[in-house]
């Protein structure tokens, strides 16, 4: 069994609490937009880290994440990507692979919405963990924790940050 802490679009933001949520956690993976490599290094100095890039990384974190990574994990298939839809609305980029060979787990990030949705139509469970960060529209952070135990997936939990702070720029 693994204990799984999942978050994206940090934004180069990372709320102390992470580490306090994540502490029971095997992994942690972050589904892009992750914005310094410094704070994927925070993380990876902390827990297993598997992670992509997001369209927001420059290239400091493109040269050492994938913008897709399909992996197992117990006995279950696994795609993390940064842009790629969700149940009925699946991204244009990784439809093609989808439909021919879907996961039994897809994660994506970008929206900064937290969904998790079952798609019947191709036997998968889509999780988008929200945004963790302080840039978007979102109005609460979020992070998701969830156990992976042989081929089921199972005691998701949602865990609310608390609102998103207005960042202010500062007139020149």
């Amino acid at each position: 069994m693994k204990k799984i802490g999942l978050l994206s679009d940090t934004h180069s933001v990372l709320d102390d609490r992470v580490f306090t949520h994540f502490a029971s956690c095997d992994e942690i993976w972050h589904a892009g937009d992750i914005g310094h490599l410094e704070l994927a290094d925070r993380l990876s100095s902390f827990k297993p880290l598997r992670a992509v890039y997001g369209n927001v990384d420059g290239h400091e974190i493109r040269a050492v994440y994938p913008q897709h990574e399909r992996f197992l994990c117990e006995g279950v298939d696994v795609w993390l990507t940064h842009i790629g839809g969700y149940p009925g609305k699946y991204a244009q980029e990784v439809r093609p692979t989808i439909y021919l060979n879907p996961p039994k787990l897809f994660i994506s990030g970008h929206s900064h919405i937290l969904k998790v949705m079952y798609d019947k139509r191709l036997n998968l469970l889509h999780i988008n963990p929200g945004a963790e960060g302080l840039y978007g529209f979102h109005k609460v952070r979020t992070l998701v924790r969830f156990e992976i135990d042989g081929s089921e997936i199972r005691n998701l939990e949602v865990i609310e940050l608390g609102p998103r702070q207005q960042v202010l720029k500062k007139e020149e």
